[in-house]
């Protein structure tokens, strides 16, 4: 490789920037955007060592993306190295949501903005479908995986069973799987190559060999652990004694926090998640509600996560105490940010140096395969819940002998929204348009829709 400098810090931090402004399309659209900046055109780093980062944060609950970013940060800068790339990674999301919250907050009921994103919906409806269908080709090698994918969609949709006890039941049984020799479990849930550009680590301003504060050092671990397991929890034991555990604000951090520790699988597991405690047990919004946020973290740059952003602000905008509606909105949505994204730079600073560990560690790499098995059928679940909602302007739900299902309600199918659906749908699978484009021709349609006269 020719003779390079090292990036500075500066640098760096505009990189990361150009990133964090670029990031739209899941987190498979992000990591390809990464790969494509930091390995193919800035060479930091080659196709093992990026590979080698992102099948560790593939163990870790939490959005992957970003999380790959605040390790590359770090192996580069150090620990400010990651802070700048994390932040930077979510910024733009955090700003463009909150924004759009605001929109939708003051002027969410009125004719052309509800218009826009009815045909949001659909496109959303088609993206979810899509990202079951390529998770499910990777995750789904053999018997026991499609099993565990179906046990998890009856359980969730049919039983209500939490999501964190699915994730927990997946990950034992990957265990005792790999444990019992099981040739179903073999194997793991890792990427493959990224780019179409493959970069060998030795031609990279890294090289080969790991930088000398990347070795295990105990004392920098329980020293860092220690600092954001304050930034994290305090805020939240605070929010708890002052204002007690029905107090809105108090709800939101508790309720985050506890999903920013298990859900595994992604984005749309996460919504899963949230849908199931936000919209049925808090009532923070209703199911609509939740397919618009979507729309917005779909639009916007940062990680699909950020809408967790805008169920906080819904939730504590409809339930503001003393506070403006809008006051308790911004706070309610920040805080919502702060308990998701900041565990995110905990797990990485305390695990990264110890990586090597994790990833050779054959039971583990099977827990996770499991565990990606299990996602596949929550997302399915997130896929049905979310057409049920979009097609129907009624569901019912039935619960008797242990069943807790949501069934539609046949003659309040509204024909306008299952049009829009069977042509976001034809669009992602027969013409393959990109998420993006769906998106805005959905939305275009809805306004078409709207000005036509049609309900």
């Amino acid at each position: 490789m020719e003779d390079r400098a090292f990036p500075t810090l500066v640098t760096a931090t505009r990189i990361w920037a150009r990133i964090g402004f670029l990031s739209f399309g899941g987190p498979a659209g992000q990591i390809a955007l990464m790969h494509r900046i930091l390995v193919e055109e800035q060479r930091w780093l080659g196709e093992r060592r990026f590979l080698h980062a992102l099948n560790y944060c593939m163990l870790l609950p939490g959005p992957e993306a970003m999380q790959l970013a605040v390790y590359i940060g770090w192996l580069m800068h150090r620990t400010l190295g990651g802070i700048i790339a994390g932040v930077l990674f979510v910024l733009p999301g955090v700003v463009a949501i909150m924004t759009l919250s605001w929109v939708y907050a003051l002027y969410g009921n009125v004719g052309p903005v509800e218009a826009l994103f009815f045909g949001l919906k659909a496109a959303v409806l088609a993206i979810v479908v899509q990202a079951v269908i390529r998770i499910g080709s990777r995750a789904l090698k053999n018997g026991a995986m499609v099993a565990i994918a179906a046990a998890s969609l009856v359980a969730i949709f049919g039983f209500a069973v939490p999501f964190p006890l699915i994730i927990l039941m997946a990950g034992v049984i990957g265990f005792f799987g790999a444990r019992a020799g099981l040739p179903a479990f073999h194997g793991g849930g890792g990427h493959g190559k990224v780019g179409k550009v493959q970069v060998d680590d030795a031609d990279t301003l890294l090289g080969e060999e790991s930088p000398d504060h990347t070795q295990v050092n105990r004392g920098w671990a329980f020293r860092i652990s220690a600092v954001f397991l304050v930034l994290w929890l305090v805020p939240i034991a605070l929010l708890f004694a002052v204002f007690g555990p029905a107090n809105v604000f108090a709800q939101i951090a508790g309720f985050f926090s506890v999903m920013a520790v298990v859900t595994f699988g992604g984005a749309y597991a996460v919504l899963a998640y949230v849908a199931q405690e936000a919209v049925q047990n808090y009532g923070w919004l209703a199911p609509g509600e939740m397919l618009d946020g979507l729309g917005m973290a779909e639009t916007t740059p940062g990680p699909l996560i950020m809408v967790t952003q805008f169920v906080g602000f819904m939730g504590a905008f409809r339930d503001a105490g003393g506070l403006s509606p809008l006051m308790a909105g911004t706070l309610g949505g920040l805080l919502t940010t702060w308990v998701t994204f900041t565990p995110c730079f905990l797990w990485i600073f305390l695990g990264a140096p110890f990586i090597e560990r994790l990833r050779d560690n054959k039971v583990l790499t099977a827990a996770l395969t499991a565990i990606t098995a299990a996602v596949v059928g929550v997302i399915m679940n997130l896929a049905v819940w979310f057409g049920l909602h979009v097609v129907f302007d009624e569901v019912q739900t039935i619960t008797s002998f242990g069943l807790d299902l949501d069934v539609p309600v046949w003659p309040s199918i509204n024909l306008a929204a299952a049009a829009l659906v069977v042509a976001a749908l034809v669009a992602v699978f027969r013409f393959r348009v990109g998420p993006v484009t769906v998106l805005a021709g959905c939305a275009i349609a809805g306004l078409v829709l709207h000005f036509g006269g049609m309900p």
